[in-house]
């Protein structure tokens, strides 16, 4: 029988889940002492087989039998027929003649749900006396014959594994000297300590606390999704070979069946730990069993994948069947089959980065201690090593990611986030051939479904940003040409194409994956990378909070004292913490919320959350503070203070309700798959979009008119399946090129041939004919050379001609290239009019690109020219060059409605952005902010629909970063101390995000309608609610109520604000009314608002613009009756948006004309019209300037693009 007892800690978020306590009864010990004296035994081992009857333990969660103990908040409850000993005693409970060392091992215990807790399990023996224990005996004669092991194991739901045996290292202090009599009480004290001690938050804050004679540290999770780190990593490269350790990573990734042997229980799970954590942010989803006890054996027949550990004794035995055998202490692998194992290896390139890397690693603390004098305090050595063994820890988890980040690179580039469907098939065509069975393999698996899921759900976690951090660097470092915006192609264009320089993708840039694999080389500089990592996400200083010394009592009012002690030294952190670390002041709050929580301080407890919620939503714990809400009395939700949070919490919760039943669900994924029935246009347009060729509706819809050209307007599953598949081998065409240097000196870094004809006769020699995104060239035959044909802007005209043959006439393309007398003729024979569509329509899109100023246009017609080759291609009949010309968007314009752009326009008008590239359709652009150079780069932070911000580097105008802020519109944006943009938004919140980290997590809740606008520490909302902010401590300073129908923006000036919709208001900062402008006589109407408005303080003026007039009125800031001048703008039906640049005021609006948006500028001295300037087809909605030197606009949803002018 066994005696076992178990301590459970109530403290939420908690160090301690269960204590239990495994041994053998004293009753029996004597009995079996006896027996032993009577055959004079000295090898004695007790059965595992327990007595159901006699058999069993006490446990804190889910028993059945509570017992009151002196402690309130410790708990004990007995459970029966519980068989739990050979979790503790691996090898058996063995009596011993002589003391045995103290053994320490590691567990993992997994629920049906997959959910882990972990535990520490040490195992020491204690002296068996003739009747009684050793201290406890009646005489001191009596000698000790035997020792009886006994095993204490202690539970977490973190995998603590360090800090938990220190635990138990100062357990077992007291228990080596502790009297029979006083080993539960010991226990029970213990238990109750650890009960005591709250888990840190994510982030820069660890915990640690006195457990005489050592100090426990423990250290915090990196973020929200990140895994608690307290394990020696380099254990694994230690214990095996680089390459060893590469495939058992592999075999891992392929979710093979994997078991682990070792003479050493503790080595398994601590290998195993670390092996799961190399995979980081990749979670294993198969059994995990990391210790099989001899009783457990049996696990190894599941037919499933797993990963589980053995004792090296039992390795004949488990070498009977199927599995993979890793040998921990010899470093070996093998097969029960055979010696070797024959499954593929991780590409080659990533296992040489890895290899080159780990190969760097010091992993010897003795000589980090070379240079120090010899420690004479055990805590500074402690600290000493556990400092040195987090920064190694750090360099094996950047190893480890980089391997990961390297091996599937680029996954996102081949998802379809509107469909959810991942194109296997494109992405396979991207790796390597040596490498296809690896990914072959890993793409059926559990795990990596489970990262698949991750990325279509735009999770921001380490592997997303290091990814990011990659491209960053070798943007910065030149280790690849970046496409500059005139260039740019469509991700999905050609996706396969391993040398295609790419587009900005949704979320992150797009780079080769082989591109990355080759920059992870020590040869290019990891320094460099290390410090690019450092330079865009900078690691904050770690801070220690030490909790206060435990009462020595553990009753009820000493622990209520013990928790006040904690509150008040949160309090002192708290003050302490200068506002601008707001990241550490919010885990401080953290902290103390919880500990108000589990001391019954419900209402401290929602203050300190409320805090939180502003200063970091990242680590808000909602379940907690709904609870909390839910336990609130009426008398207490209705105080003030709380009423905004538990209204957020609220609504928090129906939105995500909401959410489950609004279309797809975030779990599911699909296989792109070729149809197999006839489809109508609407099947067509999402099949194409899951496809992944193009995104464009507008594009897709003249792809099924060209299908579709004689018969019913639907396409047939087999059509569709010959049009796929010469769309694929025009990408192997263009993949298999490969250009000799001397053609490749001719041509831009980031060019790519995307169609080559065959072998013809032309005018400049025999070659084929090369098509580029910039230029045609001849690729000459025999010794292949360069003879450049024309860049499509140079070209004058293109026309099909014939060359007389004997009696035939032999069908060629005729180029007239601006500046040269002779012609260029190739004869193409039946290629000849397919490449006629393709050419002009590459000249087309160069004429519109060039004259917009807008890149997309060549990338458009790019597409539209290789969409022609497939459905040529496909339809293989006397109809196909007709049903080409269907995709002849631009050379269709150029001829029909030449789309020039006024001489004007063209000259202020410097570039295009489109943030819209990788939609099905555009997006209106809400807002713009401009952020001024303070840090590396500047930005420009653009607003599209449902809360989406894009940030692009205003030094190339390329995209950087997107983030979702809520899922509402955002209204309006402003930049605050250099570090900080604010947003307010329709959901009533106002989101702050960070300038240097890039991330939202912090957020201000007071506003209880949209915010419809912010100034400098002011913010306004619909209902007319106005706020000032002590912007240092997110805390409203005063708010008043205006009277207005509907708020709609605010300004600050001159110790006034001015507020503005249906009236203009001046009030005082305490909400007086100042003065008010009233809409003039000839703009008054039932619809009529201000939509903007500007104050020119030098000039004691303030203009202002109506939505449905094409009027700028201009008023004396001192007379209020009416504007002393109008400005008329010509064909100009509303205005949106106005700024002052220089001596200029530029006004956005929307016009009569084809050419709907126009921006004006207005000259501030003559009130004149200077300029019309027609970049847009939607209305302006958007201005902001860029330091003078740029003017950014923004416009509808019919347009969707960001227009930067130059500023003369």
């Amino acid at each position: 029988q066994f005696e076992c007892l178990d301590v459970m800690a109530e403290l939420p978020s908690g160090l301690l889940e269960a204590c239990v306590v495994v041994g053998a009864h004293s009753d029996k010990l004597r009995d079996i002492h006896q027996v032993c004296m009577q055959t004079d035994s000295l090898s004695i081992k007790v059965s595992q087989k327990t007595d159901k009857k006699c058999d069993h333990a006490v446990e804190a969660k889910t028993g059945t039998q509570r017992i009151k103990t002196k402690n309130p908040s410790v708990h004990f409850v007995v459970w029966h027929n519980l068989k739990i000993s050979f979790f503790f005693h691996l090898g058996g409970l063995e009596l011993a003649s002589e003391q045995k060392q103290d053994s320490y091992h590691f567990l993992v215990f997994t629920d049906m749900f997959g959910n882990r807790t972990h535990g520490v399990v040490v195992q020491y023996y204690r002296a068996v006396l003739e009747g009684v224990f050793q201290n406890g005996h009646r005489g001191s004669s009596t000698k000790a014959r035997f020792y009886a092991p006994f095993a204490v194991c202690i539970i977490s739901k973190f995998p603590y594994y360090n800090a938990l045996k220190d635990c138990l290292s100062c357990l077992l202090v007291q228990l080596h000297t502790a009297r029979q009599a006083d080993f539960e009480e010991t226990v029970k004290e213990f238990s109750a300590k650890l009960s005591l001690v709250p888990l840190p938050p994510p982030g820069q804050l660890h915990v640690s606390f006195s457990l005489r004679p050592l100090q426990v540290y423990l250290p915090s999770r990196e973020d929200q999704d990140s895994p608690v780190v307290d394990i020696d990593l380099h254990l694994p490269f230690l214990c095996f070979t680089h390459t060893v350790l590469l495939q058992v990573l592999s075999y891992l990734l392929q979710e093979q069946r994997l078991v682990l042997f070792s003479c050493d229980w503790a080595r398994l799970t601590l290998v195993a730990e670390c092996l799961l954590l190399y995979l980081q942010p990749l979670s294993w989803q198969q059994p995990y069993v990391p210790v099989l006890a001899r009783g457990m054996l049996d696990f190894i027949m599941a037919p499933t994948a797993f990963l589980m550990g053995c004792h090296i004794s039992h390795f004949e035995e488990v070498a009977t069947e199927d599995l993979i055998l890793v040998n921990i202490d010899d470093g070996s692998i093998q097969t029960s089959w055979c010696e070797t194992v024959d499954l593929p290896a991780i590409p080659l390139v990533a296992a040489e980065s890895f290899t080159s890397r780990a190969e760097s690693l010091q992993l010897h603390f003795d000589l980090e201690l070379c240079h120090l004098a010899a420690g004479t305090d055990a805590n500074g050595l402690r600290s000493q090593r556990r400092d040195w063994q987090r920064r190694l820890n750090t360099q094996i988890q950047n190893i480890a990611l980089e391997l990961v980040v390297n091996i599937f690179s680029g996954v996102q580039d081949f998802l379809s986030h509107e469909h959810r469907v991942f194109n296997s098939e494109e992405f396979l065509r991207t790796r390597e051939p040596a490498d296809q069975l690896f990914y072959k393999k890993v793409l059926e698996t559990h795990i990596f479904h489970s990262f698949l899921r991750d990325r279509l759900n735009r999770k921001w976690d380490t592997f997303s940003r290091m990814e990011q951090n990659t491209r960053n660097l070798m943007h910065k470092s030149g280790y690849r040409t970046y496409a500059s915006p005139d260039n740019k192609l469509s991700k999905r264009l050609g996706a396969s194409l391993p040398n295609l320089v790419q587009s900005v993708s949704e979320t992150l840039p797009v780079i080769s994956p082989r591109t990355v694999c080759r920059k992870m080389t020590p040869d290019i500089g990891q320094s460099q990378l290390r410090k690019s990592e450092s330079d865009l996400s900078p690691k904050k200083a770690v801070k220690v909070f030490r909790l206060p010394e435990f009462p020595p009592p553990l009753a009820y009012h000493y622990v209520q004292n013990y928790y006040s002690d904690m509150i008040a030294s949160l309090g002192k952190a708290i003050n302490a913490t200068p506002p601008e670390e707001s990241a550490l002041l919010a885990r401080y709050h953290y902290l103390r919320g919880l500990v108000n929580t589990v001391s019954n301080r419900r209402l401290d407890a929602l203050e300190d959350f409320q805090s939180l919620y502003k200063t970091d939503s990242d680590i808000f714990p909602s379940q907690m503070v709904k609870s909390l809400v839910d336990s609130l009395p009426e008398s207490e939700r209705l105080q003030a203070e709380l009423k905004r949070l538990i209204s957020r919490v609220k609504r928090d919760q129906e939105r995500e309700c909401a959410g489950r039943g609004n279309g797809h669900e975030e779990g599911a994924i699909k296989r792109f798959q070729l149809p197999t029935k006839y489809m109508q246009l609407e099947e067509f347009v999402k099949c194409v979009q899951e496809s992944g060729i193009v995104k464009d509706q507008g594009t897709i819809h003249r792809l099924f008119d060209a299908l579709t050209v004689g018969h019913q307007k639907q396409v047939s599953p087999d059509l569709f399946k010959v049009f796929y598949t010469i769309w694929k081998e025009t990408e192997a065409e263009a993949q298999e090129v490969c250009l000799p240097t001397s053609v490749l000196e001719h041509i831009e870094a980031n060019e790519c041939v995307f169609k080559v004809s065959s072998s013809v006769k032309t005018s400049r020699g025999v070659g084929k004919i090369a098509m580029t995104q910039r230029r045609l060239f001849l690729l000459t035959d025999g010794r292949p050379g360069y003879v450049e044909v024309a860049q499509y802007r140079d070209l004058d005209e293109v026309k099909v001609s014939s060359a007389p043959f004997m009696l035939l006439r032999i069908p060629g393309l005729k180029l007239r290239v601006r500046g040269r007398k002779e012609t260029f003729e190739a004869n193409l024979k039946t290629e000849t009019e397919l490449w006629n569509l393709m050419v002009k329509e590459m000249w087309a899109g160069r004429f519109t690109a060039d004259q917009h100023k807008d890149p997309q246009y060549m990338q458009q017609a790019l597409t539209n020219a290789l969409l022609m080759d497939a459905v040529v291609g496909s339809l293989q009949s006397s109809k196909a060059i007709y049903a080409a010309s269907k995709l002849a968007y631009f050379d269709r314009i150029k001829m029909e409605v030449p789309m020039m752009v006024p001489k004007t326009t063209a000259e202020i008008l410097k570039h295009k952005i489109n943030p819209s590239l990788e939609l099905a359709s555009p997006q209106a652009v809400d807002v713009l902010l401009y952020t001024s150079g303070t840090h590396t780069h500047t930005h420009t932070h653009t607003q599209l629909l449902n809360g989406k911000v894009m940030v692009f580097d205003a030094s190339s105008w390329s995209l950087t970063h997107t983030c979702h802020v809520g899922n509402a519109r955002l209204n309006c944006m402003l930049e605050v101390d250099k570090d900080q943009v604010w947003m307010g938004s329709e959901d009533s919140v106002i989101y702050i995000i960070s300038i240097v980290a890039m991330v939202c997590n912090r957020q201000l809740t007071e506003h209880r309608a949209e915010v419809t606008g912010l100034a400098v520490a002011y913010s306004c909302s619909a209902e007319g609610t106005v706020m000032a902010w002590d912007v240092s401590t997110l805390q409203v300073k005063k708010h008043f109520r205006l009277s207005c129908s509907r708020l709609q923006s605010i300004y600050s000036c001159s110790g006034t604000l001015w507020c503005c919709k249906d009236r203009i208001m001046e009030v005082w900062r305490n909400g007086s009314l100042k003065r008010c402008m009233n809409l003039p006589e000839q703009q008054k109407g039932s619809t009529t608002t201000f939509s903007c408005a500007l104050i020119l303080p030098e000039r004691e003026e303030m203009w202002s613009v109506c939505a449905d007039s094409g009027e700028v009125s201009i008023w004396h800031i001192k007379d209020c009756s009416k504007p002393f001048h109008r400005i008329t703008l010509q064909d100009c039906t509303g205005c949106y948006c106005i700024i002052k640049v220089k001596n200029q005021v530029w006004v956005g609006g929307m016009g009569r004309s084809s050419t709907k948006g126009k921006v004006y500028i207005l000259d501030t001295e003559r009130y004149q019209v200077l300029k019309e300037l027609h970049g847009h087809t939607d209305k302006v909605t958007g201005l902001c300037s860029a330091e003078d030197r740029y003017v950014l606009s923004g416009a509808g949803k019919h347009d969707g693009k960001i227009a930067i002018w130059k500023v003369e």
